[in-house]
């Protein structure tokens, strides 16, 4: 694989870690860019969940990466083949860059079943058994732009012993080997790029073993696995960070999967993460809530006071009742949200976040969508997701001008410490 197209152009590190750039050359001419701190375009086979292209591209700052899991596409490999165009074509899109990865980050994998030679995958028909052979006859099909190698990351429960965890690091640089030497004999796979996994459980030592190791490699960029939110508190995630951060090249990007909270991003970025997958507005959408914390960092002081009054409606009386935010289930609601299910919204006629330019907020109200919710109508699923969507860029949009303006602390506390210190109040 002769040198990589893409290119990762820093503009500011903060703190010698937090990254400010534009990831460039992406897609197979190059054409496309990407600002990071960012987050991929997160899609069930090519379509992001409820939404059509048509509707979804009424969305300002959208991803130009959009990704696809193999989850999604192994069953459908046969229809693919015959299709002969990649799946890019197959779906429908035209102006994107395709990045393939392995697991939907949004639906937990069953651990048990991976072997010195196969992982496996979860589609809507079981369980299928991936070798590096089928793993790769799987990307000359798909034919993306980049994808993440072959990997064994079942070593994330904390009860993981240290023997499986170095055997899972031994095995995923075996199967990166392996992809590579595939990859580089390939002639559907010119012009794609393969990025790395970095496995290693909780064990610092084999962190920092797995990130050089797999830097070692010919490789674009890297994923951080198995540091999915339920894996482990964010501190010991934040130091198994920064040490892996510390042996990978700075202009190479680093992905961080399986992480979406925006507290968790917050600190994941102040550590070092470039890239993040946007599958949290889809589960914040599947509950029935909607996002509605604030990231306003306007100077403007007047703007801000209404911010912040539209945040206390917000969340005032109701970050308790969401109940915190739980290490072990990412299916719980946390307090980033708000439950349109509950019955408190039937009268509530304010849109679901003051401000929000969305379609859903400038057109509907919190007691419409509690309605639709109530009376299982798909509506509610399409409009939860445009403002979630929206809302979430909006919060990486904050963050790399947070980055860029010295204002790293004044969105930590936007997003957290001024909602912590209205739920003191209240009690």
């Amino acid at each position: 694989m002769a040198g990589s197209r893409i290119e990762l152009e820093l503009s500011r590190v903060v703190r010698g870690r937090s990254r400010l750039g534009v990831l460039k050359g992406l897609g197979r001419t190059g054409q496309h860019s990407l600002e990071v701190p960012g987050c991929l375009l997160y899609t069930h086979f090519g379509t992001v969940p409820h939404l059509t292209q048509d509707t979804l591209h009424t969305l300002s700052n959208l991803s130009s990466v959009t990704q696809v899991t193999l989850s999604n596409i192994a069953e459908h490999q046969e229809v693919l083949e015959e299709f002969k165009d990649g799946f890019k074509k197959f779906a429908g899109l035209h102006d994107t860059v395709l990045y393939c990865s392995l697991h939907d980050p949004a639906a937990p994998c069953p651990p048990g079943y991976t072997t010195n030679k196969t992982v496996s995958v979860w589609g809507s028909g079981g369980r299928i058994e991936l070798t590096v052979a089928k793993f790769m006859a799987l990307q000359k099909t798909v034919r993306p732009d980049w994808y993440q190698s072959m990997a064994d990351g079942e070593t994330w429960h904390s009860n993981t012993s240290r023997k499986r965890v170095r055997k899972s690091v031994d095995r995923t640089l075996a199967h990166l080997d392996e992809c590579l030497l595939v990859h580089q004999n390939s002639q559907e796979l010119q012009g794609v790029e393969v990025f790395g996994v970095v496995e290693g459980g909780d064990i610092l030592e084999e962190r920092v073993r797995s990130a050089r190791e797999t830097a070692k490699r010919p490789v674009a960029g890297f994923c951080l696995d198995g540091l999915q939110t339920g894996s482990m508190d964010q501190a010991l995630r934040t130091q198994l960070i920064a040490a892996m951060t510390k042996e990978l090249p700075e202009d190479k990007p680093r992905l961080l999967q399986g992480v979406g909270r925006p507290d968790e991003v917050l600190a994941c970025a102040e550590a070092g993460v470039d890239l993040f997958e946007s599958f949290f507005p889809f589960q914040v959408t599947e509950r029935g809530c909607a996002l509605c914390f604030s990231f306003d960092i306007s100077p403007d002081p007047e703007r801000a006071v209404l911010e912040l009054n539209d945040d206390e409606k917000c969340t005032a009386g109701e970050t308790q009742a969401n109940g915190d935010v739980t290490l072990d289930d990412q299916t719980q609601m946390t307090s980033f949200e708000i439950n349109l299910k509950d019955k408190r919204y039937q009268d509530d006629f304010r849109p679901l976040v003051g401000g929000c330019g969305c379609y859903c907020c400038q057109n509907h109200q919190r007691a419409y969508l509690h309605h639709l919710l109530v009376t299982n109508e798909l509506l509610a699923g399409v409009l939860l997701m445009i403002h979630n969507t929206a809302h979430y860029n909006g919060f990486f949009s904050a963050l790399r001008e947070a980055i860029a303006n010295d204002k790293l602390d004044l969105l930590k506390r936007r997003v957290l410490g001024e909602r912590v210190g209205q739920t003191e109040r209240k009690e």
